[in-house]
């Protein structure tokens, strides 16, 4: 980590005046600080995304506000502050090593079942005349789910844009579009 970033002589001052009891002064550290934080805080976590970012950030800053007590007016600034950034980085280093271990972040994986027959009901359908009035019978969400993903074979992040709806919703959507489909064209095949 550098303190290139850091104009240390002044926010000392800044420091100062805030212990004391000046708000001013106090929002003025912060939000010098800040934006130069989350510099550091990218450089070194980027990988991990901006979510992660913002969450060390706020780390940070929770962290100075909770200990600013501790700051010896005698000494520089900036080595303190960054004492606290490196302390949170590892931190959140451990915190993210556990929960990935533990967690399959599912964004990015395509909605299917993991059953081989389940997949292939509906490219078996002999009838495609009920196929289609099948999906046309689906709810508007659920059809416009089915439309984007299954039959125009958009991705994910694509068919949310063309929808306006979440990754998430859409994957709800498919689910549920899959399941009554499922149970309507097996109830022709009978």
């Amino acid at each position: 980590m550098t303190d290139a970033l850091l104009p240390s002589d002044s926010l000392g001052e800044l420091m100062r005046a805030a212990q004391q009891g000046d708000g001013a002064s106090y929002r003025e550290l912060l939000k010098t600080i800040t934006p130069r934080v989350r510099q550091i805080i990218k450089r070194q976590r980027g990988f991990a995304g901006i979510a992660e970012v913002e969450d060390l950030l706020q780390d940070v800053l929770l962290s100075v506000h909770t200990v600013r007590s501790t700051y010896d007016p005698a000494r520089p600034f900036v080595p303190w502050l960054l004492a606290i950034v490196r302390n949170r980085l590892v931190d959140g280093a451990r915190r993210y090593a556990r929960i990935s271990r533990r967690e399959i972040h599912v964004d990015e994986e395509d909605v299917t079942f993991s059953e081989p027959a389940t997949n292939d009901d509906i490219g078996e359908v002999e009838d495609a005349a009920a196929l289609h009035a099948a999906v046309r019978a689906l709810p508007e969400g659920q059809r416009q789910a089915i439309e984007l993903l299954k039959l125009k074979e958009l991705s994910l992040k694509e068919a949310a844009e063309v929808s306006g709806t979440s990754v998430g919703a859409l994957k709800v959507a498919t689910h549920r579009a899959m399941a009554t489909l499922r149970r309507t064209l097996s109830k022709t095949r009978e």
